[in-house]
């Protein structure tokens, strides 16, 4: 169990934009067969036909985990930019509308149209995924109860959705937001350990409910497909090095779970509701938000609860060699998410007089170029 490698992957979503920062509605035609002759089946679709995502192959490795996604982000860019469309990293587009989108021909996502219907409609979000493999014969699902507590830290440090509709939201996450409209997701409930889990799965299944454990669309769960633990509340960052690290923190977070099983086992009935509060504040304020500890019965900044996880996984990060990529999380903290970056950018050019639509064109400018990775 010490040497286990706890390889990772990581999932990004993707808007396509207009040069004049307009969202696409329909999916360029040839984009997606130029886009695989490059970059191969890491290149997929998305619900709707604005979207695009890149599933990464599995890494050993902070460096080669960089390296792979700076690559996809910059041949993405540049095969979307030579079809005369731009890339966008941020989980709400700041002049999407919902409204005209149009669905991915796909059968699984015919069916989830006709159960969702206008919620559905509404899912203008893209998010980042986080694969973490389990050691064998280790519970993913004793695991992902106590790696709970931790979740709303992700959710702060990936922030880029402070726009919706054309509108500032006052929410530094909302896609938070719309996810919530979603059954089956927002926090899962404390299962038992992994059977339990197989057999709640199973009364959706024989209900008509669920096809399989890939429609629980859950903040954190184990993987159908893969002996992983999939992280799932973060925004996608629009700076791809923020990504790695919170992917780097996650993995560190699991190594040391598995190899401390004392930690994260104490819970009560409030235990998940109070989580559940801790994620309204990441998703109200981001790395503004104050945390309830449930053990202390007292609030406590997020840059104490980074400072605190910080210190919980030295150990298993000098092990696995992310040291480096965890000194990102200070510079996410002093520069600030893509949310705060975005409203900036937003309020100062509204103070120079421009009007809402324009100063929403510079903040996909500034989306577009941030995004292509240098």
């Amino acid at each position: 169990m010490a040497q286990f490698p706890y390889t990772f992957g990581i999932e990004e979503e993707y808007f396509l934009s207009h040069p004049n920062g307009q969202l696409v509605t329909r999916f360029p035609e040839g984009l997606l067969a130029v886009a695989k002759a490059r970059l191969g089946e890491a290149v997929t679709l998305e619900l709707l036909q604005s979207q695009i995502e890149i599933a990464s192959p599995i890494f050993h490795g902070v460096d080669e985990a960089l390296a792979s996604m700076r690559n996809f982000r910059t041949s993405l860019a540049d095969v979307v930019g030579d079809l005369g469309f731009r890339l966008i990293a941020a989980s709400t587009h700041p002049l999407g509308a919902w409204h005209g989108q149009v669905v991915t021909d796909n059968p699984r996502y015919d069916q989830m149209m006709s159960d969702f219907r206008i919620i559905g409609e509404r899912n203008l979000v893209c998010g980042m995924h986080v694969h973490v493999a389990i050691p064998p014969h280790v519970d993913r699902v004793a695991l992902m109860n106590r790696a709970m507590h931790w979740l709303p830290v992700f959710l702060a440090l990936s922030a880029s959705s402070p726009f919706w509709n054309r509108r500032v939201t006052g929410l530094m996450s909302y896609r938070q937001a719309v996810y919530d409209e979603w059954p089956r997701s927002g926090l899962p409930d404390f299962f038992d350990d992994e059977p339990d889990y197989q057999s709640f799965v199973s009364v959706l299944q024989r209900t008509g409910a669920i096809k399989d454990a890939s429609y629980l669309w859950w903040a954190i769960r184990p993987s159908l497909w893969f002996p992983t633990l999939e992280l799932r509340i973060a925004d996608v960052c629009t700076r791809f090095e923020d990504g790695v690290t919170l992917a780097a923190l996650f993995r560190c977070l699991i190594a040391t779970l598995v190899a401390r099983p004392d930690i994260g086992k104490q819970r009560s009935t409030h235990t998940r509701r109070l989580i559940d509060e801790n994620r309204w504040r990441a998703k109200r304020d981001g790395t503004a938000a104050s945390f309830i500890d449930e053990a202390l019965d007292a609030v406590v900044p997020l840059r104490e609860v980074i400072g605190t996880m910080r210190e919980l996984v030295a150990d298993e990060g000098h092990r696995l060699g992310c040291t480096p990529a965890l000194e990102g999380l200070a510079r996410i903290l002093e520069e600030g998410t893509s949310s705060q970056m975005q409203l900036r950018i937003y309020n100062e050019q509204r103070a120079c007089g421009l009007s809402r639509a324009r100063a929403l064109r510079r903040v996909v400018e500034w989306l577009a170029e941030t995004t292509r990775a240098t």
